[in-house]
């Protein structure tokens, strides 16, 4: 399994012969407003999207949706709907969200509404398990949208968390599970008022301590609502003696994982 950070919640992940393209926020840098009205507003993205992404969207087979509603463009943007749109390609979500994409032309394959138990998944299986985008006032007014454990032939079963606060109950789902690869937000994001939306960096290390598998930290340094730098997350990784099971990729890096990771 090869797993390659595109940018913020974009990755690419490639599982035998499918490609599978997360969460396609694909615009280029600073054509979306600000996350945040005080201080610096800066345009979003704040980066561009890395030379090896061209390339690499070729090979995509199908796209998988974690959340896309109430204005996420960061997980599913105008730009990325029309590449899905003008290459058909199949996009997997939960039935929450099938109807929103159908209504904007895409190729839609929403998981059955039982979709918190296991189901087929090109080969293997799949199951969602919810996420809590944020707590208080502010977590009453977001999408929350799922994460889903992927589990194939051959290959180290894979939890992408989806955007959420680490939660007791995200605790439980992964100390039964047991994951091999973790991918999870860690940004930090919060708005002008209330509490962070998705872990940062102290929920990144709870959550690296409270599993044996290896963790992947992205959302980072690619929006302007999300303060966390890959520098001191991999500071504090070390500090809590985690470093060495928490990666933390650049933009157009790819990792790979073989079934014993």
């Amino acid at each position: 399994m090869k797993i390659t950070q595109l940018r913020n919640a974009t990755v690419v992940v490639e599982i035998g012969a499918h490609r599978i393209l997360v969460d396609p926020m694909l615009a280029p840098k600073g054509a979306m407003p600000p996350l945040r009205l005080l201080g610096q507003r800066e345009r979003n993205p704040l980066v561009d999207l890395p030379p090896v992404t061209d390339s690499l969207l070729e090979t995509v087979t199908h796209c998988l949706i974690t959340h896309c509603q109430k204005g996420h463009f960061d997980h599913l943007d105008r730009v990325g709907k029309h590449w899905l749109r003008s290459r058909k390609i199949p996009v997997i979500c939960t039935p929450h969200d099938a109807k929103h994409l159908r209504q904007r032309g895409l190729n839609v394959s929403p998981l059955a509404e039982n979709h918190h138990d296991p189901q087929p998944f090109l080969g293997g299986r799949i199951r969602t398990m919810a996420c809590k985008h944020g707590k208080g006032m502010v977590g009453l007014l977001m999408e929350h949208g799922v994460g889903y454990l992927i589990e194939m032939p051959g290959e180290p079963s894979l939890y992408l968390s989806g955007d959420t606060i680490f939660t007791p109950a995200i605790r439980e789902f992964i100390a039964w599970h047991r994951p091999k690869v973790s991918l999870i937000p860690a940004g930090g994001a919060r708005f002008d008022v209330g509490h962070e939306i998705i872990m940062g960096m102290e929920g990144v290390i709870e959550f690296t301590k409270a599993l044996k598998g290896v963790v992947v930290a992205n959302h980072l340094e690619a929006l302007s609502h999300c303060p966390v730098q890959r520098a001191e997350l991999r500071a504090a990784a070390a500090l809590a003696g985690v470093g060495d099971r928490l990666r933390i990729p650049a933009d157009g890096e790819a990792l790979e994982f073989d079934p014993l990771s």
